[in-house]
C-alpha cells in the first residue's frame, strides 16, 4: 500500500496511530489490511495533504459525514482548477513585470505588490475553499439559532448545506437536479415547495431555510408555512430593504448594478420578520468564507473571474450573459490596473464584514 500510494510505511503507521486512516483488518501475522473503503479514504487524505491542508483540516474534511467519495472528487477537482487558475494569474503577473523590466521601466514597490503581493496572495490563500461548502462559522450561528430542537425541517434544502448532523432532519427541495446532488447519507428529501409544505401543524421543533427565500414564488407565504409546521423558525436571508443597500458590496455597486433589478420585488427584512414574529441578527461573512455564496469573495475579487465560482451562484445566470461578461471584463481590467485595490483598500485588514446577510429567528 505504501508503494502504491507513494508514501513511506512510517507515514501509513502515523495515519493509523492518529486515527486518520485506520485499516479495517489485520492479517494473522499482524500486517495492516486495507479494504476498498480504506483505499478511498487514503486517497482523499493524500490528495488534500498535497493541496496543502494540515492534518487537522484533513481530518475534518474526510470525517465530514455529509460527503461521500463522489463529493470529495468534485471538491478536489474544483480545488485543483482554482489552484491552476491562480498559478496562471501569477505567471501572467510575472510576465508583465519581466516585460516592464526588459524595457527599462522602473517597477515601484506598489506595482510589485499589486502584481504579486497582498491581493494576489489573499486569493491564493482562498484556493482551498470548496464551492458552496458549509462554512463552520456561519453554521455555528445557524445551529445556535436552532436551540435544543431535535426534529428539524430544512426548507429549500438544496444539496444539504448547513443541515445539522446531530438532529433528526427532514428536507424538502422542489428541484430534482438539486435533490440528485445530495450526498449519500443525507437526510431524506422530498419534492415540495415552501409555500405548500405537506406536513401537519407543529410537526417539527424547528423549520430552517438557508439562502433560499429569494428563490420562492411567495416568500411571505413560505415563511408563514414554516411557522405553521414548526414551533421555531430559523432563516438565513439578506436585507435588501434599507436605502443604499446595493452600495454595501463593491461587486453590486461598481460592476453588477443589475443585481438590484433582481430584488425589486423582494420583501424587506421587516416585512419578512413581522408575519412570523422574528428578530434579526447580522451574520458577518468571513474573509475566507468556505461557502461560495454571492458575497463570499469580497476580499478575494479574482475568484469572481472564475467561471465555476460564478456558476455556483444563481445571480450570475439571472442577470444574463451580457451583464455577466461586462462585469467580469471590468473587474479584470480594474484588478490589472490596480483600480480595484485602490478603491477597496479599506477591506485589506478586515477579517469579516457585514454585507447584509441576516439570520431571522422566530
Amino acid at each position: 500500500m505504501a508503494e502504491l500510494a507513494g508514501v513511506s510505511v512510517r507515514t501509513l503507521h502515523h495515519y493509523d496511530q492518529i486515527g486518520l486512516v485506520q485499516p479495517s483488518a489485520r492479517t494473522a501475522v499482524g500486517y495492516r489490511a486495507y479494504s476498498a473503503d480504506d483505499v478511498e479514504r487514503l486517497r482523499e487524505v493524500l490528495a488534500y495533504r498535497r493541496l496543502g491542508f494540515g492534518l487537522r483540516e484533513v481530518a475534518d474534511l474526510v470525517g465530514d459525514r455529509s460527503t461521500d467519495a463522489i463529493t470529495h472528487l468534485h471538491r478536489l477537482r474544483g480545488l485543483l482548477m482554482e489552484r491552476r487558475d491562480h498559478t496562471d494569474a501569477m505567471v501572467a503577473a510575472i510576465n508583465r513585470e519581466l516585460e516592464a523590466r526588459a524595457k527599462g521601466v522602473t517597477v515601484s514597490p506598489e506595482e510589485q505588490l499589486g502584481m504579486l503581493g497582498a491581493q494576489l496572495y489573499d486569493a491564493i490563500g482562498g484556493d482551498y475553499t470548496a464551492t458552496r461548502r458549509t462554512d463552520p462559522r456561519i453554521a455555528a450561528q445557524i445551529w445556535d439559532g436552532l436551540g435544543d430542537a431535535q426534529t428539524v425541517l430544512n426548507v429549500g434544502a438544496g444539496t444539504g448545506s448547513y443541515e445539522p448532523y446531530d438532529r433528526d432532519v427532514t428536507a424538502v427541495e422542489p428541484s430534482a437536479v438539486m435533490r440528485a446532488q445530495r450526498p449519500a447519507g443525507s437526510a431524506p428529501c422530498m419534492a415540495a415547495v415552501a409555500e405548500s409544505l405537506p406536513f401537519a401543524d407543529q410537526s417539527f421543533d424547528v423549520a430552517m431555510a438557508v439562502s433560499t427565500v429569494h428563490h420562492w414564488r411567495d416568500p411571505i407565504g413560505g415563511l408563514r408555512e414554516m411557522r405553521r409546521v414548526a414551533r421555531r423558525v430559523v432563516v438565513l436571508t439578506f436585507d435588501a430593504g434599507e436605502p443604499g443597500w446595493q452600495d454595501r458590496f463593491w461587486l453590486t455597486r461598481d460592476y453588477l448594478p443589475e443585481f438590484g433589478d433582481l430584488l425589486a420585488d423582494f420583501p424587506s427584512l421587516a416585512a419578512m420578520a413581522e408575519p412570523i414574529g422574528a428578530v434579526a441578527e447580522p451574520v458577518p461573512i468571513p474573509w475566507d468564507c468556505t461557502d461560495g455564496l454571492f458575497e463570499a469573495y469580497w476580499r478575494r475579487p479574482r475568484a469572481y473571474l472564475q467561471d465555476h465560482v460564478r456558476r455556483a451562484v444563481s445571480t450570475w445566470t439571472r442577470v444574463g450573459q451580457e451583464a455577466e461578461r461586462r462585469a467580469v471584463r471590468r473587474l479584470s481590467d480594474d484588478l490589472t490596473s490596480g483600480k480595484w485595490a485602490e478603491r477597496n483598500r479599506d477591506l485589506a485588514d478586515l477579517d469579516a464584514t457585514d454585507l447584509g446577510l441576516r439570520l431571522l429567528i422566530a
